[in-house]
């Protein structure tokens, strides 16, 4: 046995030192090429050959910036079905195709649930990517004590939690967020907010004082008012209900009478002469980096356009838009910066038992991703791509390979046609078993469910993390949501265990002279 255990271990290790570039690689056509064994022999090869520069990755120092991308609901089943739909967009037969993301160098898995639910909200899930502590259903910036809605238990200051963007404040990093919902939805409001209830947007039942809403924590207190870049949607908590919204003439929801832009104008151009207030396309296109120190965008009385209908109607920028223009921004900054950047009508799309738009803004999501790769540095940058929660959409059946993620296919045995992408529960039950030719492929098509919801559920599975960059390595195995900002402040330097980073030292790669002694030393 310690013979075979030495054989393997010197196979291993002439895999590993072994000149493998030798080996030639698949073309970008698969052909009938798929079909043989070489196809996936150097499939692997050209995999390992990546794999094998990760160690030139590991702890290279601290991670000056920070680029968190959070995927609202984009579970494992919508990465899966948003890569097929994604390559059959460009014509492929789907599965072969690469989101930006995956191939990022390192991942792990994060467990989503709440202190008391299995299957958690946007808000407690978002206290623990962000604060690195977990809470109750519904509440946002605080810890345990507070149970969901109660004013009360929620306004001892003791029970507030600090996020990593005060984290990184603290330290004079520059910090924004970017985001397709209102700005103070759940995501983004787990930053700067401390609340009982993430409904509590524009008004709460114990008033400004003793429980001071999302909008107004944002403006008016730390963190929130010190934020830079602030893009996304939600007009509607920033008016007072006297006010018709700018483009919806609808009514602000504010009932304390405040107008919190002005008062956001107000502050920021006490601090600098660089303050730009937007709220259409071409307002944002006439932002430029250079003469702009606070940047605050509403673009819609509530969340942003799907992007569907963005393209169509030209009136607000794009995701990828708005992270450029924050990185532009923020990396003014030479002590760094921190930005989170949220695809958040996934979510919706799946509430709304919609896959097809849901899979839409996980496509529009990556090519925001794309662009953050291709403006920063590895050796100086942490980008983090991962998901707050999942939803109950699945794949299933046994679909031929190229069948559209959209359509339908039928069983060959029982001669029954089915989606292949359906909810365990949402709006789209209905009890028909036929379907209209293409008619499963339109924007507004729900989906089959188990049963009826008005509105379809989250799923509470476990959501991967994916990492790559300025100490990416401390993203693998199996963890704790709450693992994720302590992670990433140790990788940065800043929050709770910036003493703790600052006395390790830094890890070189290892040598390759040394690595048959370490690939031995794992054998004996």
């Amino acid at each position: 046995m310690r013979l075979l255990r030495v054989v393997g271990g010197l196979m291993l290790l002439f895999i590993t030192v072994g000149d493998s570039a030798k080996l030639p690689h698949r073309s970008s056509e698969e052909g009938d090429d798929i079909l043989t064994q070489r196809y996936w022999y150097e499939h692997a090869d050209k995999t390992l050959q990546k794999k094998q520069k990760i160690s030139e990755n590991l702890e290279r120092g601290k991670a000056k910036n920070i680029i968190f991308f959070l995927g609202d609901g984009m579970g494992m089943s919508t990465i899966t079905a948003a890569r097929i739909y994604k390559g059959q967009k460009a014509g492929l037969k789907g599965a072969e195709a690469e989101l930006t993301f995956e191939d990022f160098p390192h991942v792990s898995l994060s467990k989503t649930y709440a202190i008391d639910r299995q299957t958690s909200d946007s808000a407690n899930t978002a206290t623990a990517y962000l604060c690195g502590v977990k809470a109750n259903y519904g509440t946002l910036g605080v810890n345990g004590k507070v149970k969901n809605e109660d004013c009360d238990s929620s306004k001892d200051n003791s029970t507030h939690v600090s996020s990593i963007l005060q984290w990184a404040q603290e330290e004079g990093k520059s910090t924004g967020f970017v985001t397709t919902t209102r700005v103070t939805h759940a995501t983004p409001a787990g930053l700067y907010a401390h609340s009982a209830s993430r409904d509590w947007e524009a008004e709460s039942p114990g008033g400004d004082e003793k429980c001071p809403d999302i909008a107004l924590q944002l403006v008016k207190q730390n963190p929130g008012k010190n934020i830079q870049v602030i893009l996304g949607g939600g007009r509607q908590s920033f008016f007072p209900n006297n006010e018709p919204d700018v483009e919806s003439k609808e009514m602000g929801k504010r009932k304390d009478g405040k107008n919190l832009v002005n008062e956001w104008l107000d502050h920021k151009n006490n601090i600098s002469s660089k303050v730009n207030y937007v709220h259409n396309l071409e307002g944002f296109e006439n932002v430029t980096a250079d003469e702009t120190d606070y940047l605050l965008g509403l673009f819609e009385y509530s969340h942003m356009q799907y992007e569907f209908e963005r393209v169509t109607s030209n009136s607000e920028p794009s995701i990828t838009d708005m992270t450029k223009k924050a990185i532009q921004i923020l990396s003014k900054n030479s002590k760094g910066y921190f930005l989170l950047v949220e695809g958040g009508r996934i979510d919706h799309g799946h509430h709304d038992g919609m896959a097809k738009r849901a899979l839409e803004e996980v496509v529009s999501f990556d090519k925001a991703i794309k662009l953050a790769l291709e403006m920063t540095n590895r050796e100086d940058t942490l980008l983090l791509v991962t998901a707050d929660h999942s939803h109950t959409m699945t794949i299933s059946g046994y679909p031929l390979r190229g069948n559209n993620i959209l359509g339908t296919y039928v069983s060959r045995d029982e001669k029954v046609e089915y989606t292949v992408l359906g909810y365990a529960n949402g709006p789209g039950y209905n009890t028909s078993r036929t379907f209209k030719k293409n008619s499963t492929l339109g924007n507004d098509y729900k989906q089959p469910a188990t049963f009826y919801l008005e509105s379809e559920t989250h799923g509470g599975e476990d959501v991967p993390v994916f990492a790559i960059g300025a100490v990416a390595h401390l993203f693998h195995g199996v963890h704790d949501q709450t693992y994720i900002p302590h992670a990433i402040g140790y990788a940065a330097c800043i929050g709770p265990n910036k003493d703790y980073c600052k006395g390790a030292a830094s890890i070189s790669p290892i040598p390759s002279f040394l690595v048959p002694f370490v690939v031995l030393a794992h054998i004996f």
